[in-house]
């Protein structure tokens, strides 16, 4: 999956959020597949002590097993979006499948605020949500997740091309946690070094 999405899809799909329209030096830090145990509270600590904020799209199910982290984000006023309740393919499970996920996870938490997982969604399944639900895509996908990338390698892709608006994607989820973590701290660095904020989503 691309890093930075080029512009002709942004243009195929105008109704999705590729970046959030602001003036402000202000960048958007997101976590995708959460909450999950010995990842979110160190996610947590890290945006507490440089006094950013961020956006969680959650999977429900991971709320319901994990309730007490959950709060905890919540308590750090940060922003929930819905990320499916079983963290659903778009492209692999019919309209019908893939809008009860999404209402499946509005039963256990209310946002209006929706990402699809691994950013796949059909156009149809767009129609239905766009009306409802604010669909945040990303300015920039860290790549945390993938194995073959080192801490380093990710932390500079996580870094680089910001403009002001930009949704940068990390993962909440174990597999991600090491190259996650370094690259998140590198980000809120460069960011109180450089005077960006780190904002929460508005839904």
């Amino acid at each position: 999956m691309l890093s930075y999405p080029p512009d002709f899809i942004k243009n195929v799909y105008p109704s999705l959020v590729w970046q959030i329209d602001t003036k402000e030096k202000e960048i958007f830090l997101t976590f995708d597949d959460g909450p999950t145990p010995e990842v979110t509270s160190a996610v947590l600590n890290l945006l507490s002590k440089y006094n950013a904020k961020a956006s969680f799209f959650c999977l429900g199910k991971n709320i319901q097993e994990n309730p007490g982290l959950f709060d905890e984000i919540i308590a750090g006023g940060h922003a929930i979006g819905n990320h499916t309740f079983n963290h659903k393919n778009g492209w692999k499970n019919t309209t019908t499948e893939f809008l009860h996920d999404v209402s499946s996870f509005q039963e256990v938490y209310q946002s209006t605020l929706f990402r699809p997982p691994y950013g796949r969604i059909k156009a149809s399944q767009i129609k239905r949500l766009k009306d409802d639900y604010t669909i945040v895509m990303w300015s920039v996908l860290s790549q945390d997740y993938d194995a073959k990338i080192s801490p380093e390698k990710c932390a500079e892709i996580a870094c680089d091309r910001w403009q002001n608006g930009s949704i940068i994607v990390f993962h909440d989820s174990v597999k991600a946690k090491v190259n996650m973590l370094h690259a998140l701290e590198e980000v809120l660095q460069k960011a109180q070094r450089e005077g960006w904020r780190c904002s929460a989503l508005r839904s």
